[in-house]
């Protein structure tokens, strides 16, 4: 759903004026409240949607990244074992 609101909009917008109306000044004091509101909430939503994007980037790449690194870093480990029991074993160990 796209936001067709600005906060300028609010704030050039004009009612007609009837003999009981509101008191201007009130209602001009109450959109400034608005305007600041919608205003952070339109800065934050864009904040927001970046930050999801950007997540959703690095998600991508971190699926993409592991299965080499972690494959490599299981082989690793791997050798580095088979290097200690050797040490530590010694030719009873290969028999």
């Amino acid at each position: 759903m796209a936001n067709q609101l600005h906060g300028k909009d609010i704030l050039e917008k004009n009612f007609k004026t009837a003999m009981r109306g509101y008191h201007q000044e009130e209602v001009d004091e109450y959109l400034d409240v608005i305007i600041q509101d919608y205003e952070y909430f339109q800065d934050e939503i864009a904040r927001l949607q970046q930050e999801n994007e950007r997540l959703k980037r690095q998600a991508e790449h971190t699926r993409i990244r592991p299965a080499t690194s972690n494959h490599q870093v299981n082989y690793d480990i791997l050798k580095r074992l088979s290097n200690l029991e050797k040490a530590v074993f010694g030719k009873k160990f290969e028999e």
